[in-house]
């Protein structure tokens, strides 16, 4: 007996996209998996180099921050410079987390700039306007008309593209955030913020990218990267 052609078409899309793993495509590009779903052998804790904390657990292909067990922030073992990021993250209701990147160990308190993931229905922390978000530039820019975020509990697609000086935040298909690394719009926008004193804050560098451990439940899949040399 044949099999009707739309699932025949549905059990292609399903092993396409089959999740932390790379497409044939995706591999001739050059991307890499920064989480297979197996281990965490890309990462450690912040400021150590000990391995992620107990709060960090993995099950059926998914890394999640678990509500109220320490887990730390952690980050890449690698630095990276230019670079397209992409992942898939659900939050819990009420939830808060975050990407950071170009981090700096040596400043701690404000170690990179922040991608930020927010229930901002339900977070106490999105009274606080679009800069502290889901997807702003935390505490600087907030995103644009075309966000649309999914409801917690549902994943999200995001994605961060570091070009340069040039920085884009993505959320589910839409360039909601953009701005330049160093410029006078910036630096005027960080003297207005809670980073104002944040020596070098804000300035192009070679860098870790972070999971922030915001005590919420959150949970990611899929985080691939793909580097790109600046001629």
């Amino acid at each position: 007996m044949k099999v009707p052609f739309i699932i025949a078409l549905m059990t292609v899309r399903l092993f396409a996209n089959e999740p932390n793993t790379l497409s044939d495509q995706e591999k001739t590009e050059g991307w890499q998996l920064l989480f297979n779903g197996k281990d965490l052998d890309n990462w450690r804790a912040f400021g150590s180099d000990k391995r992620p904390g107990v709060g960090w657990k993995i099950e059926n292909g998914i890394l999640t921050k678990q509500e109220k067990v320490q887990g730390g922030h952690i980050i890449t073992h690698r630095k990276y410079d230019n670079y397209t990021l992409t992942w898939e993250w659900k939050l819990s209701a009420k939830g808060n987390n975050g990407i950071k990147y170009l981090i700096d160990e040596s400043r701690p308190a404000t170690p990179g700039p922040e991608y930020q993931m927010l229930d901002d229905q339900g977070h106490y922390d999105a009274k606080n306007g679009p800069t502290h978000q889901t997807a702003a530039l935390y505490d600087l820019i907030g995103a644009n008309e075309l966000k649309k975020t999914n409801p917690m509990g549902e994943w999200n697609s995001s994605k961060l593209v570091i070009d340069g000086n040039h920085v884009e935040h993505w959320l589910n298909g839409a360039l909601v955030v953009s701005y330049e690394l160093g410029s006078p719009e910036l630096k005027a926008l960080i003297q207005k913020s809670k980073f104002k004193n944040a020596k070098g804050f804000g300035d192009k560098i070679e860098g870790h990218i972070m999971l922030t451990d915001h005590i919420n439940e959150c949970s990611f899949r899929n985080i691939k990267i793909l580097e790109k040399k600046i001629k």
